[in-house]
């Protein structure tokens, strides 16, 4: 490549980079639809391989998976309400636990002074405004509904995303192939090789863990349904959404989890069975789920995955969050070619003629 293409590369790369940061706020619903359509695109090529059109195939995936999709928030989100409501009711509970039970316990093993961890004051801090919260909510319900802009925003975009994911979905094949007609020929075949590595990497990701992620959020919620924990939905979607980092959601879900069986049955023995449930949700992702549904094809460490979400985050706020491993997956792609071009190189040989 000519100094002058190099730079036009660079250039085009700044000039992305910057659009991006600068139009993050409305490029979120794109975003989200181009996900979606993504994920859904090889379902409607099976259909279309089935004799139906593309776009009576995009009408039944995307009917299809509306329908999941509502079907799963209706029973969902009752759900979830009643939970959060029996948390923010058992909170008081939890602390007087806290207080006379776990923290003196602390402090005998520890040497500490019987006064040096005290909750009084928090728990009484937090009945004194416990009334307070549902007015603020509801004041601040009532300011968003007067907005009518961001009201008028947050319509748009829920309406935007099902119409731009339609419309991309049943376009897809016809972008794609474009795009490489763009290509110049002489890069065409490396760049075609690098975006079906890519594909591997971005399918893996997108279908298989999110698919690892729901079975480990039915696992874990199943289990602790069974042990008789209170929170068990609550505390298993949150283990398995989080599961996206290898061991972060046994991590965290263990920890909730015991935690809460702790203060729900005040006995050390449901200990044992909280940590059964995790162990069997661990085993199942580490030789099925995860090998059967992903592969290695990730192939990003756990430092990278963290790394990757905190900096996508902070530089482009949720749309940076929800790009953040794709964009690192193909990362790795495009490292793991310029691993082997250098081990081809001359600078690694160390023969200067070549």
């Amino acid at each position: 490549m000519t100094d002058t293409g190099k730079l036009v590369v660079i250039a085009t790369l700044v000039i992305t980079f910057i659009l991006f940061y600068l139009l993050a706020p409305i490029l979120t619903p794109f975003m989200m639809a181009a996900v979606l359509a993504y994920m859904g695109d090889p379902l409607v090529d099976r259909l279309e391989a089935w004799k139906l059109s593309r776009t009576w195939a995009v009408v039944v995936v995307f009917v299809g998976l509306s329908l999941v999709a509502l079907i799963l928030l209706l029973i969902l989100v009752p759900m979830l309400h009643r939970q959060i409501g029996l948390l923010i009711e058992k909170v008081p509970v939890y602390l007087d636990w806290l207080q006379h039970t776990a923290l003196p316990w602390l402090s005998a093993r520890l040497g500490l002074e019987a006064g040096a961890l005290d909750l009084s004051g928090l728990k009484a801090s937090l009945q004194s405004n416990w009334q307070q919260a549902g007015s603020l909510m509801t004041g601040v319900l009532a300011a968003v509904s007067k907005s009518g802009l961001a009201l008028a925003g947050w319509l748009a975009n829920l309406v935007l995303v099902p119409v731009v994911t339609f419309y991309l979905l049943r376009d897809w094949d016809i972008l794609v192939a474009r795009i490489r007609d763009l290509l110049p020929r002489r890069v065409e075949p490396v760049v075609s090789k690098l975006a079906r590595e890519s594909d591997d990497v971005l399918g893996a990701f997108f279908r298989g863990q999110l698919l690892v992620m729901l079975a480990l959020a039915a696992v874990y919620t199943i289990g602790l349904k069974i042990v008789g924990l209170e929170l068990a939905l609550l505390i298993g979607l949150l283990a398995g959404l989080v599961s996206f980092v290898p061991y972060l959601g046994f991590i965290v879900g263990i920890l909730a989890a015991g935690i809460a069986a702790l203060m729900q049955f005040q006995d050390p023995t449901v200990l044992a069975w909280v940590a059964l449930v995790f162990g069997i949700g661990q085993a199942l992702e580490g030789m099925v789920l995860t090998p059967l549904l992903v592969g290695d094809r990730i192939g990003l460490h756990p430092v990278a995955v963290i790394f990757a979400v905190l900096a996508g985050g902070q530089l482009f706020g949720f749309l940076g969050v929800l790009l953040a491993l794709p964009v690192g997956a193909v990362i790795v792609v495009l490292l793991r070619h310029a691993h082997d071009e250098y081990l081809r190189s001359a600078i690694y040989g160390g023969d200067a003629d070549t």
